[in-house]
Formats: structure tokens, C-alpha cells, sequence
């Protein structure tokens, strides 16, 4: 029979499961509402809702993994108790069956005679002395008995009490995996929600998510950390994602920030921003290096070589000019920035990078 403790758990469980089975569809239609709103109305504003949306939910999804991988770290120490317990049921039957091999053997001496019950083995009829000798050793083994009987019950307790233990583990870690497996499954349809809003958003703003067979992850921002495994510039295509701008790709945050920055100077200036440079790969960041010395980083330490940097034209590209003075004011509200450097050693209007962690206060 179950202990109260695990049908509680159990039962605490298959409500949990059926709450959440209720609500997920209504939830995730509540949270796609507003990003696929955004993804009908190019405008700058819910396109930077968007991808704030989409930044939030990348956040959201790396803190659950790490409060999952907790869990998951006290649900593999709670198997091992669980483990433990279960060993320690086995032994403690096997000295149950050991004390009880004794008191078989006594049970089987003190019957072995067809009558005269448990006297009949001791009193043989001879004189008083081998009487009395008789009742005091049937005396010593029913005492001896009694002590085997009192260590039986002893360890029944203790048996019954680690079965019931190791149920409630079971019922527990049944619980932490239902829990585990339902959370997972939210997270990751909430995820595909966004960035599936988010894609279509890019789309009808003219970016190929698709362009050159990569797949719409290239422009998943819940991806980017698969991005920055590699060695700057050896990204490849599968973790670049193509800009308005034909030829042009950036790592997926930077370039979902450059995408609403974009809207926001077409908006400005009715035209989109010139881009003459993004992600570099090692040799074309060699080949400026040699070509431009002190105007290149070195290769292997470019921010172009990790997707996170663009050079631009079309007035950006003149200090101080109106288009210069709009970009420095407006682009860290979408995470871009002018770097110090570049307005003095060495001087570089054009060159602007994309601040992960100044895209992720926003």
C-alpha cells in the first residue's frame, strides 16, 4: 500500500500536469498575440519591441536552464539517497532473515515431539535433578526466544520504515521529473513562439532569413551562444544572420538590433543606412590589416570578426555630420555605440559596434 506522503505527492502531481495541460494552449496564444501584432506593423518602435521581447525571452530561457540544471543536480543527489536507502532495505532483510533462521530452528526443537507440547522435550520422567536441569534450560530458550523475537520486530519496524522512505523517494523524484518535463516543454514552445514572430518580422522588413540555405536559427537570438564558441572570424553561416543590406551579416542579437536601428534612420532620413562592412572571416580581416596598417585590428581580435561590428557610409561615415550626430544619439537605444576609440586612436566615424550587454538593459 502507498504511504499518505507518496499519494499526496502523486496526487499533487497529476493536478499539476492537468492545470498546466489546460492552460498551455491559452498561454502561448496569449504571449504570440503581441509579437506577431508587431510583425504586421513595420515600424520601428514594435520591431524594437520585438526584439526586446526576443532578448527577454533568450534570458528567461538561459535562467531556467540553470534553475533546471539545479534541480536536476538535487534530483540525481535525491536517486542517490534513494539508492542508498534501497541498500540498506536489502541488508536490513537480510539480518531479518538471519535472526529469524534461529528462532525457526528453536520453534522446530520445542515441537518436534508430537505431544506434550513444549514440556515434553525437557521433563523425561527421571529424578528431580534432571527436572530441574530440563526447566532450566527450556527457561534459558524461551528467554532466548523472547530476545529473538523482540529483535525481529525491531528490524520488521525497520524494514517497514526504509520501504516507506524509499516510496516517498520514488514519489518524489516522479514529481521533480513531471515538473522537469512540463517546464522544458513551456519554455520551449514560449521560445519558438517569439522567434517565430520575430522571423516573420525580419521577413516582411526585407531581411532573407533563409539566404544562402542557412536556416531561420541563423537569426535566432536565443542561439548566440552557439555563436561565440568559435574563434573570431571563423563563425560560420549557420550562426550569421543576413541584413537588409545584400552581402552584409552580423551575429543574431547585433543583427536583430541593427535591423530596428535601421527602420529607426530610414525613418530619419527615408533611406536605409549604407553599409560597406559587417562580419569579417580571418582572411578578409588579414587581408585589411596588411592592406590599411593601423587601421585594422589585428586578425583574431576584431569585433568584425565576431559579428558585432559594422562600417558605415552614406554621411556616417563624416564626423559631426547630421547623420553621424542622429546615429550617436539614438543607436545605444538599441544597443549600438560609437566605441571611444574610434573618435580619436585611430579615427574612425564610420566603425560601430553592437554591445551585448547594453542591448540586454534595454
Amino acid at each position: 500500500m502507498p504511504s499518505p506522503r507518496s499519494a499526496g505527492l502523486v496526487a499533487v502531481l497529476m493536478a499539476m500536469i492537468s492545470m498546466i495541460s489546460m492552460a498551455s494552449p491559452g498561454t502561448a496564444q496569449a504571449r504570440s498575440a503581441t509579437p506577431e501584432t508587431a510583425s504586421r506593423k513595420p515600424d520601428p518602435v514594435n520591431l524594437t519591441d520585438l526584439r526586446r521581447e526576443a532578448e527577454k525571452s533568450s534570458q528567461a530561457l538561459a535562467d531556467a536552464t540553470k534553475a533546471l540544471e539545479q534541480r536536476q543536480a538535487t534530483l540525481a543527489k535525491a536517486d542517490k539517497e534513494l539508492k542508498d536507502k534501497l541498500e540498506q532495505l536489502r541488508t536490513a532483510t537480510l539480518e531479518l532473515s538471519k535472526v529469524r533462521q534461529p528462532l525457526s530452528d528453536l520453534v522446530q526443537s520445542l515441537y518436534q515431539v508430537p505431544s506434550g507440547g513444549d514440556m515434553a522435550p525437557f521433563f523425561t520422567g527421571e529424578d528431580d535433578a534432571s527436572n530441574l536441569q530440563a526447566l532450566s534450560d527450556m527457561t534459558y530458550l524461551v528467554s532466548g526466544r523472547d530476545e529473538i523475537l523482540a529483535d525481529a520486530g525491531r528490524l520488521y519496524q525497520e524494514q517497514q520504515k526504509l520501504a516507506a522512505e524509499a516510496q516517498d523517494l520514488r514519489a518524489t523524484k516522479l514529481l521533480v521529473e513531471a515538473q522537469l518535463s512540463v517546464e522544458i516543454d513551456t519554455l520551449r514552445k514560449r521560445s519558438s513562439t517569439v522567434v517565430q514572430s520575430l522571423s516573420r518580422a525580419l521577413v516582411k522588413l526585407g531581411v532573407r532569413v533563409n539566404q544562402g540555405g542557412r536556416s531561420g536559427a541563423a537569426c535566432d537570438p536565443t542561439k548566440v551562444s552557439s555563436a561565440a564558441q568559435y574563434p573570431n572570424g571563423l563563425l560560420p553561416t549557420s550562426v550569421l544572420c543576413p541584413l537588409q543590406q545584400r552581402g552584409r551579416e552580423l551575429r543574431a542579437d547585433a543583427a536583430i538590433a541593427f535591423v530596428a536601428l535601421n527602420e529607426a534612420y530610414r525613418k530619419r532620413f527615408g533611406k536605409p543606412m549604407c553599409v560597406t562592412d559587417s562580419y569579417r572571416n580571418l582572411a578578409q580581416q588579414q587581408a585589411i590589416f596588411y592592406r590599411r596598417p593601423g587601421f585594422a585590428a589585428v586578425p583574431g581580435r576584431s569585433n568584425h570578426g565576431l559579428g558585432l561590428a559594422v562600417d558605415l557610409c552614406g554621411g556616417v561615415d563624416v564626423f559631426r555630420s547630421v547623420q553621424f550626430n542622429w546615429l550617436e544619439a539614438n543607436s545605444k537605444k538599441f544597443g549600438w555605440m560609437h566605441p571611444d576609440w574610434a573618435y580619436h586612436s585611430p579615427f574612425e566615424p564610420w566603425h560601430w559596434e553592437y554591445d551585448p550587454k547594453l542591448g540586454s538593459l534595454l
